[in-house]
Formats: structure tokens, sequence, C-alpha cells
């Protein structure tokens, strides 16, 4: 006869049994990635993560013996190497994104105290780097005489916009309204769409990237990128081989291309923007975000002061 009981004895111990010879590598392939896929928008991180810094140092374990001495000595490894805190902290997250789902689909015991999530690292103080106006000359001098095709414009653009990198790398024509003067991002960073309020400057910028791609006989139609890959005749996977050549020729060595956005933010606040409107331009998703930004402010703040200094002194005359 027929026992639901028996059956769900018999489902729980094979459960459990398949679970003992469950590797990392083995949850990785077969559960966590095909997961991600559905689930996260740039899945491939995790691949390339997992692949460099995991499958062969970790993924032969199984994830019941994934305890913490381990662990730690996987992170330890990769301090060693002389990766830095924040690489590591990348690493770390994925490591522990794999456990809770190992805890959540029931592959580990969610209550074991030698395997408890990893710690990050701590990164100090929040750095930022800003170009000065001798510096973005320099760069944009040597962006120029870069052999690349669109180098010059790509770096331009983020410069006069605040855009994200890879914002700008998959733009498409058909997401910019030269006359209104508005680039729409289909999906940002934080997953929602966004406008990015075009200068005279940077409709300019764009004008010339048409021309450039007309001049390389590329199309330029509203699906088409705005920046397109004469080679491949689809959008760069990334514009870093020319970016280091031209960066280390401006002797501009420990320069990030992301360290354009930061340039954009502090020029505006330099000049009197309030943080809210360069949360705005920025298009960051809280205040918060944007207040990495606060300390640029103490002059105008000074300034701000003496306005009811000169009040009280016109009345105490």
């Amino acid at each position: 006869m027929f026992s639901f009981f028996n059956h769900s004895a018999n489902h729980k111990y094979k459960h459990r049994s398949n679970v003992q010879h469950l590797t990392l590598n083995l949850f990785f392939d077969e559960h966590y990635f095909p997961h991600a896929k559905v689930s996260k928008r740039q899945s491939h991180h995790d691949w390339s993560i997992y692949n460099t810094h995991l499958r062969t140092q970790l993924g032969s374990y199984l994830l019941a013996d994934l305890t913490n001495p381990v662990l730690d000595v996987w992170v330890r490894e990769q301090v060693l190497r002389g990766y830095q805190n924040s690489t590591i902290n990348k690493h770390i997250y994925l490591m522990n994104r794999m456990l809770n789902l190992a805890r959540h689909w029931g592959h580990i015991d969610s209550h074991n105290a030698y395997q408890q999530n990893i710690k990050r690292l701590s990164i100090g103080d929040y750095t930022q780097r800003f170009l000065s106006e001798p510096e973005i000359e320099r760069l944009i001098r040597a962006c120029r005489a870069n052999r690349h095709p669109f180098l010059y414009l790509f770096v331009q653009l983020l410069l006069l916009t605040g855009a994200r990198k890879g914002e700008a790398r998959l733009a498409r024509w058909r997401d910019i309204d030269l006359h209104k003067r508005v680039w729409t991002v289909p999906r940002s960073k934080n997953g929602r769409s966004r406008r990015i309020v075009l200068s005279a400057a940077a409709v300019g910028v764009l004008f010339d990237v048409r021309t450039r791609a007309e001049q390389l006989n590329l199309p330029t139609t509203q699906e088409c990128y705005v920046f397109t890959n004469p080679r491949t005749q689809t959008a760069y996977q990334s514009f870093y081989a020319a970016w280091f050549v031209a960066r280390d020729l401006a002797e501009l060595e420990d320069l990030r291309i992301h360290d354009l956005r930061h340039t954009y933010a502090s020029t505006l606040i330099n000049n009197g923007v309030s943080l809210y409107e360069v949360q705005t331009l920025l298009g960051h998703s809280s205040l918060q975000m944007t207040q990495r930004y606060a300390h640029l402010e103490p002059n105008r703040l000074h300034e701000h002061t003496e306005l009811m200094s000169a009040v009280v002194t016109r009345n105490s005359i």
C-alpha cells in the first residue's frame, strides 16, 4: 500500500544523499548560474568571477565542507596575491550569495556556526579622483592623438554628461533626441530608465560622432549604436585598450574612466549647483549616493555665511 509519509521520507533521504555529493562547481553550474541568468541583469560578471577566482580554488569542495576556516584561507590567499580589498569584496559577495541560496534551497544547514557568511574587508574612506582643467586638457589632447576612431569623442561625451561608460557604450541613436537635447537611457544601473540633459557642447560631440561614423561607412539609423565598432558592426565591448594608452600618454596613470563622471559632478558642485540637482543629473537613486561630493562645497558654504554677516553688520552700525 502506498504511503505518502514513506514517499516523503524517501524523497528527503534522496535529497540529503544528493546534497552530500554536491560540490561547489556542480552547485554553480547546475543550480546557481541557471538561476542567476534569469534573475540578474549582468550574470556574466558572476561567470567571470567564479571561473577566475573560485572554480579551481574551491570548486572541488563539497558544499558542506566550505566552512569558515576554508573560506578565510581563500580570502587570505587573495590578499597575499596583492588583490585590492574592493576587488576581493566582489568575490566575497558572490560566495556569500551562493551560500545564501544553498541554504534557501536546503543544500546546506541554515544554522551552521562554522559556515557563516564571510565578512567583507575594510576599504577605508571612499576615494575619488577629479581632473583639474590642465589635466582635462592633457587627456583630451592624448585621446585626440590616439588611433581609435571614437575614443576622443567618447571621452568628451562622458566629461560633458557625467554618463556611465556602459550607458554611452550601449547608447543607440533612437535614445537621443538632438533637437530636445535629451538622451534617454532605457535601463540604468539601478534598473530604471533615466534622462540625461545634453548641453550644446554634448550635442555638438554627438553630431561629430555621426559625421565620423559616416566617414567610416558605418550606418547611423535609429537602431544603430552611437559608437559602432567598424570591425564587428556592433557596440564596442570596451574602450580600455585605447584608454590606457591615452591615459598614460597624458601622464594620468591613476585615472579611471569612471573618474570622468566624478569630474563632471565636482565641476558642477564647485560652480554652485546643488547636491539635489547633481543627483538628478547623475541619475542617482538617492541623495546619499551624491552626498560623497558634499565636501566640495566648503568655500561656497563660507560665502553663504557671509550673507548673514552682512545683514548683522549693517544693522549693528
